[in-house]
């Protein structure tokens, strides 16, 4: 991939759309969930004509506080998976990703709690609501065990929709690259949905 990628939620559009742009304005992701369903299912797709899936991300359980998210290929070939840390994440974002054999190789945790609550804070205020976007922006660090840092994701100013900037830290190898994508889109659908 050519970094740095871009993340962009539409924020004036019925329903989550989600593009992930390379360095280049190519998009290389596009996600749009299907509205209203018990159990998250995500389709990933090569375009926004959702002609070409890439992949598949589905909970294990009903939605649920610690589930886990699968991912899987076009195919239906298991790739790993994504899990929040249930209490652990309550003050402070935390996600373990494992491969394939269920191994524990990647995690993401947020930079500064603070800048989260005092975003969804102001967020809430009327007419200064409307500027926190440009105020307050969380950052995210995806890092191997060892505490490696491989990526950052860092919220964007913007006021027509939501933008992320995804910078490399590190080599991946192209399953950890794989895998970096699908939880990096995963974490911030399921931290978005939850405010």
């Amino acid at each position: 991939m050519n970094y740095p990628l871009t993340l962009s939620f539409k924020l004036l559009t019925l329903g989550t759309r989600l593009s992930v742009r390379d360095a280049g304005g190519n998009i290389i992701a596009y996600v749009r969930p299907k509205r209203f369903k018990l159990k998250e299912d995500i389709n990933v797709f090569a375009d926004e004509n959702q002609t070409r899936l890439l992949y598949n991300v589905k909970a294990d359980r009903v939605i649920d506080f610690s589930a886990r998210y699968n991912f899987t290929d076009a195919s239906g070939n298991f790739l790993g998976s994504i899990k929040r840390q249930g209490m652990r994440s309550l003050w402070k974002t935390n996600y373990q990703i494992s491969d394939a054999g269920d191994r524990q190789i990647l995690e993401i945790h947020e930079e500064n709690a603070w800048v989260k609550v005092i975003d969804s804070l102001i967020g809430e205020i009327p007419v200064l609501g409307m500027f926190s976007g440009y105020m307050f922006n969380p950052a995210y660090i995806v890092s191997r065990t060892d505490n490696t840092p491989v990526v950052r994701l860092q919220k964007q100013p913007a006021f027509f929709e939501s933008k992320f900037e995804v910078l490399m830290q590190a080599q991946l190898s192209q399953s950890e690259e794989s895998l970096v994508l699908l939880g990096v889109l995963t974490m911030t659908l399921l931290e978005r949905s939850r405010g």
